[in-house]
């Protein structure tokens, strides 16, 4: 281990824990971070191949909200990193209105000036994305950069360890249990499911009505997901 990468180690440890899991270990990562990169915040978001995704850790509740924005809005530099499977580097988010019609100019309004994305991997399998942002324009220095990739590193072995002591491999109990974190996923694709009966659409169409009430209401996913479930919310079809 590289003497700056004990040092990133030792600044995690040093941030304040409350149980020892995985989400306070992270929320540990993304406060640490958030000071080391000279950063206004920092997010962990888990993704899957299967669809699931939200975020799962973040340095602050202002930097949480603008992680799960990206979800709400469907675009974002988290989402083209975890497709793309590399890092997305962003020094001045003005420019990139073209790229984000809709993401870019909202989280702009809320102070963010930059956002740097590196997903979270190992191999071919992707477990989601680490985000900073920044309250300034400007590129992440050389030491930034190899530092965001070092907490990006300690991300992936937290997500990684329990599931390794379950079953030695990706998958299995302790990784549903990281999905927890993002929500109940069986929830929201009921909910999903519900929501295209509703509105006589595809299962796409059901996921961006979603997306949009709960970015209009200024409301998680898994909040409104619950109302649907529990027949608290219904969808109406949209007419000529």
């Amino acid at each position: 281990m590289s003497d700056r990468a004990t040092v990133i180690r030792d600044l995690i440890a040093a941030q304040p824990a409350r149980n020892g899991g995985v989400v306070d270990h992270l929320r540990c990562v993304c406060r640490a971070a958030a000071s080391a990169l000279s950063a206004s915040g920092t997010g962990i978001s888990v993704l899957t191949d299967d669809g699931t995704r939200g975020v799962y850790a973040a340095s602050d509740p202002a930097s949480e909200h603008v992680e799960e924005l990206q979800f709400l809005l469907g675009e974002g530099p988290c989402l083209d990193a975890f497709d793309r499977r590399q890092p997305v580097l962003i020094a001045d988010l003005a420019d990139e209105v073209t790229r984000w019609p809709v993401y870019a100019p909202e989280v702009h309004d809320r102070g963010v000036r930059a956002v740097f994305a590196f997903p979270l991997q190992i191999g071919a399998a992707r477990l989601g994305v680490f985000d900073v942002f920044r309250d300034q324009a400007g590129r992440l220095s050389e030491q930034h950069l190899t530092d965001a990739l070092c907490f990006a590193d300690v991300a992936v072995e937290a997500l990684l360890d329990r599931q390794r002591e379950d079953t030695g491999t990706l998958g299995g109990p302790a990784y549903d249990s990281v999905i927890d974190g993002v929500g109940n996923r069986a929830e929201l694709f009921q909910a999903q499911g519900m929501v295209m009966v509703q509105i006589q659409g595809s299962i796409t169409d059901a996921a961006a009505r979603i997306r949009a009430y709960a970015y209009a209401e200024n409301r998680s996913l898994g909040d409104v997901a619950r109302d649907i479930v529990a027949r608290n919310l219904r969808f109406e079809a949209d007419r000529p």
